[in-house]
């Protein structure tokens, strides 16, 4: 009971973020005449599910229509996805969440899609983070790595399933140094960190602007960030970087946002990269955010965006073929090693 209340509380203060933000009419050559579903493949008050609400009010201050966010967890974020590729394909049904999830899904055996299928709009990058509950004998990175390398099976660390964030980087981690871990999933990044604030588990394994709040409140300790250099939380200070601890181990971006199918009409795409152009590269909204839960600003779209994700879809595939969790190799689906 403790960790629900916890967890709906953060998902409250979460929609209080979002403000509402207008923008001029322009004549996009989109013009939705009923609203429009983004569905988070993810519980509520997660990265996703913030990212998405925030995203979702200013595309309704650029198109004058309401965009309504549907949470649909379960099996690491496939069904919802597969909800989205299922639902007619007419740009009002678009998934959202972290583009490496759904360029690995296929790899994984969860589902049968590529990153290729999806018109990505990308809003932000986020970083992944290990925090532990402050009762737990973890006061550092390097407390908790020799004890994932003496016992690591007796330590619990909470995460939001399989391909998550912070699976991902603790597959990071036991692929780059010898350490076992007893992996807790939830079904979601938020779910995921009230457990740890909760002391359903000592650590968990997510990123940073899941936890960021708890951080603040000094309800999680933040041990270290998967990044080459010190990332800083407004509010609470630097958070020191893994490759102090396990030089070299350094993850491209994890860029999150939302897509539609790649059949929908050409006149969705067209709008949504105009609207991504003139509003969310702007957006003051996403940029305060990003700036108060040290995420990264990137409004990309197209091209760059596609390119930009394939880099962590690349090595997240890759990382889980070699650890043996893979159905598929990737390769043979698209995702060349190099």
């Amino acid at each position: 009971m403790q960790a629900k209340r916890l967890m709906l509380a953060v998902a409250a203060a979460v929609g209080l973020t979002v403000g509402a933000g207008a923008a001029s009419a322009q004549n996009y050559p989109w013009k939705p005449d009923r609203p429009v579903t983004i569905i988070v493949p993810w519980a509520a008050g997660g990265s996703t599910d913030q990212m998405a609400r925030i995203v979702a009010n200013e595309l309704e201050g650029a198109l004058k229509q309401k965009f309504v966010v549907v949470n649909q967890p379960g099996a690491s974020g496939s069904i919802g996805t597969k909800n989205a590729l299922e639902a007619k394909h007419d740009g009002y049904t678009w998934a959202a969440g972290a583009a490496s999830d759904v360029g690995t899904y296929k790899t994984l055996g969860m589902l049968d899609t590529n990153l290729a299928d999806w018109s990505l709009f990308l809003a932000v990058a986020n970083v992944g983070t290990i925090s532990a509950n402050p009762n737990s004998p973890y006061k550092d990175f390097g407390q908790l790595l020799a004890a994932l390398k003496a016992s690591g099976e007796n330590v619990s660390v909470a995460t939001a399933g399989v391909s998550s964030a912070g699976h991902n980087l603790m597959e990071m981690i036991k692929a780059a140094t010898p350490i076992k871990y007893r992996h807790v999933t939830y079904e979601g990044g938020n779910p995921a960190v009230i457990a740890a604030v909760a002391g359903e588990t000592p650590v968990v394994s997510q990123l940073l602007v899941e936890m960021s709040e708890m951080i603040k409140g000094k309800k999680l300790v933040p041990l270290v960030v998967l990044n080459d250099k010190p990332v800083t939380l407004a509010g609470y200070g630097e958070i020191p970087p893994i490759t102090k601890w396990i030089p070299g181990m350094v993850a491209p971006v994890n860029y999150f946002g939302i897509w539609v199918p790649k059949d929908a009409p050409p006149a969705v795409i067209q709008t949504m990269e105009m609207v991504w152009k003139d509003k969310i590269s702007k957006s003051e909204a996403i940029q305060k955010y990003a700036a108060e839960r040290s995420a990264i600003f990137s409004p990309i779209y197209g091209k760059e965006a596609y390119d930009g994700a394939m880099k962590m879809v690349r090595q997240t595939a890759w990382l889980y073929y070699d650890a043996g969790k893979a159905k598929v190799s990737p390769d043979t689906v698209g995702i060349p090693r190099k």
